[in-house]
């Protein structure tokens, strides 16, 4: 209670007045101290976001939903705005417009993938059928499949005869996520499909994908993921980014799901809900990079 209040208070009155004070005696705005105060990353963003949303002027809480086409132009609008000079501050305006990018392009990154979660997988579609089948033969390219449909597909961890009832849940985005890891990190999927086909520590690998595609999804819809966008894009995150970071869910998942060693895949939610903290408490450090670079890269 006391805090709720305190904060209502700080936000409202008292962070407006310190402000001001401390521009007095500096010379500079908020967000001229924030841009030059900080490295580029997720502290200095994050920074420059708050003090946007939380600014008394419409021009500057505007500024987070501003188009990359417009940006150079508010940019201006916003130096106007608080009176900051090139001349006494030539840094300013290109700290602030990375920043701007990275905050803007986030929110453009969950609309893109938004629409791809809705997107659902249409077998009379030639590129969707295309990407199921080029997700078979990366993963298993000395094994013909017999038909489209066939209980093959539960080699590589799809629930039924035909994969197109699995990606209800995430729609394409299960599945260009699952093609995304198997192309460019081809060694490591075949590594993580052949721990999931171990006839105990074993779990169902496309359907887990799946999975752990809507645990990047509720972490980028959250906000979660700013720290580590903000850490490792300079500049606008665009959809490679995410489907980067599902392969680092994969990959680490794989790794403590065999570390852990569960007695049974029914134990699965269990091990998921931990694997899940863990990622969110790696989050919360400011200079998070969830990022695959400590394994190695396949060709």
């Amino acid at each position: 209670m006391f805090g709720s209040i305190w904060g209502y208070f700080y936000t409202s009155f008292l962070r407006y007045w310190l402000k001001w004070f401390i521009r007095q005696v500096t010379g500079k705005c908020e967000l001229q101290r924030i841009c030059a105060g900080y490295k580029p990353g997720a502290p200095r963003t994050m920074k420059a976001e708050y003090s946007l949303n939380n600014s008394k002027s419409k021009l500057l809480r505007a500024a987070v939903d501003v188009e990359e086409d417009g940006l150079e132009k508010y940019l201006d609008l916003i130096m106007r705005e608080k009176n900051v000079k090139t001349q006494r501050d030539p840094t300013f305006k290109v700290n602030l417009k990375l920043c701007l990018l990275q905050i803007t392009g986030y929110r453009n990154l969950f609309t893109s993938v938004e629409e791809l979660r809705k997107e659902t997988f249409d077998s009379d579609k030639v590129q969707h059928e295309e990407m199921l089948l080029k997700l078979w033969d990366l993963l298993m390219p000395e094994v013909k499949l017999e038909s489209r449909v066939t209980k093959q597909w539960g080699d590589i961890g799809f629930q039924g005869d035909d994969p197109k009832t699995d990606f209800r849940g995430m729609g394409m985005l299960g599945l260009t996520n699952l093609v995304f890891f198997s192309e460019n990190y081809t060694e490591e999927a075949r590594q993580v499909l052949s721990h999931a086909s171990h006839p105990k520590l074993g779990y169902s690998y496309a359907i887990v994908g799946i999975n752990l595609t809507e645990m990047a999804y509720s972490l980028l819809k959250s906000g979660a993921l700013k720290p580590h966008f903000y850490n490792t894009v300079s500049g606008r995150p665009q959809l490679q980014h995410l489907h980067q970071l599902f392969c680092y869910l994969v990959y680490k998942f794989d790794k403590f799901w065999v570390e852990e060693q569960p007695e049974s895949i029914m134990e699965f939610n269990h091990y998921r809900e931990k694997f899940h903290d863990n990622i969110k408490i790696q989050l919360l450090d400011p200079a998070v990079a969830l990022t695959m670079t400590d394994s190695p890269r396949s060709n």
